[in-house]
């Protein structure tokens, strides 16, 4: 079966279960988020509510190739649709891909997790394969549309969220659309500038956010730490496990590690010192702190928001106006790992919404 005939039976099969079942109109909708990152592929079923019906999971690691990969995905959207299109309202299909995207052609322009990936036409094939329109999307917009529409932000409609993982992410989210820049790059929150002449970044400038508040960032200093000896824990973690990651190093400053506590003290710094700019310059009601590292937000927040009440003359102002629901909220994530596959799904929902209203104009 081709997908045009896919689809064709899925619409067969709507009307039939409508025909006669008792569910009064109109029947609930649902559409297909994808999540495609550099280790893991998800792929979900997501009502118009917001509830998940269901997830499937499967390796994306860049050795299977993109042609494996791609199929699994599509093989795994056809399903869900398949299965649920009976019963619901089958709206399309949206796709958070970590990447620079060309989001006019529907091109991959670069993707630093999946290798060789660089031109990819990634519309035009899935399209083709799923035999109906797939939207694209940068993987930190969907993860901040996701936190706008179910986690954090859900009572806001403008928000920029930071994502702390390997590397440091970001995007914006204006009137509940992610907004994208006119080459299609806003968000690139990890490369701004928070130590002038700091340390190389792999963009070509020097002092990079994502040099001092990444998981990557905090290994480094960890290890850094552990080769001079000044770290009893740090060292004898390292000793147990040479990888030494991010979370373990949590771990020695929740045990009062004064080293481990230093490093995330750094982390808040910077990433105080980077907000602090991003709220004199938009003055948005949010700024929602997500990615890996942002369970540490015990360690490193304190020194994050002494850094934003000495620097940013907005948020001081919002704090004195806070009985008055106008200061700037700052806070961490809600929904982990899945506001990604969340904002995805919701991205069909969104140009279905814009086009009943051009429509009733």
């Amino acid at each position: 079966m081709n997908p045009g005939q896919d689809f064709l039976a899925c619409f067969i099969e709507t009307i039939r279960y409508n025909g006669v079942s008792r569910r009064r109109w109109p029947i609930p909708a649902f559409s297909i988020g994808v999540d495609l990152g550099g280790t893991n592929l998800r792929v979900a079923a997501i009502e118009e509510t917001g509830a998940q019906l269901e997830v499937v999971s499967a390796l994306s690691e860049v050795s299977r190739g993109r042609e494996t990969i791609i199929a699994e995905l599509a093989q795994q959207a056809r399903f869900l649709i398949r299965k649920y299109c009976s019963t619901y309202d089958f709206i399309g299909i949206g796709i958070g891909i970590p990447g620079i995207i060309d989001l006019e052609k529907g091109t991959l322009h670069s993707a630093a997790n999946l290798p060789g990936w660089e031109g990819y036409a990634a519309r035009e094939d899935l399209e083709s394969r799923l035999g109906t329109a797939v939207i694209l999307e940068n993987d930190a917009n969907c993860a901040a549309l996701g936190e706008k529409w179910m986690g954090a932000g859900r009572n806001v409609q403008d928000l920029c969220m930071i994502t702390l993982g390997t590397g440091v992410g970001g995007g914006f989210v204006v009137n509940g659309k992610p907004w994208h820049g006119v080459l299609g790059m806003a968000g690139e929150l990890g490369h701004m500038t928070v130590i002038p002449d700091g340390r190389p970044c792999a963009c070509g400038n020097h002092g990079c956010l994502e040099q001092y508040a990444s998981a990557t960032a905090i290994r480094r200093s960890a290890l850094e730490a552990a080769a001079a000896g000044k770290s009893v824990c740090i060292s004898a973690a390292r000793r147990q496990d040479s990888s030494l990651s991010a979370r373990t190093v949590h771990a020695c400053a929740q045990g009062g590690d004064p080293v481990a506590k230093g490093i995330f003290e750094s982390v808040g710094a910077a990433l105080g010192l980077a907000l602090a700019n991003l709220i004199n310059a938009f003055n948005l009601p949010m700024y929602v702190i997500g990615g890996g590292v942002s369970r540490a937000w015990d360690q490193f927040s304190p020194a994050m928001f002494e850094q934003l009440r000495e620097r940013s003359i907005v948020f001081r102002a919002g704090e004195e106006q806070r009985t008055a629901h106008r200061s700037t909220e700052v806070r961490p994530a809600e929904l982990e790992d899945r506001a990604g596959l969340i904002g995805a799904a919701r991205l069909p929902m969104i140009l279905q919404a814009d086009r009943r209203r051009s429509l009733a104009v």
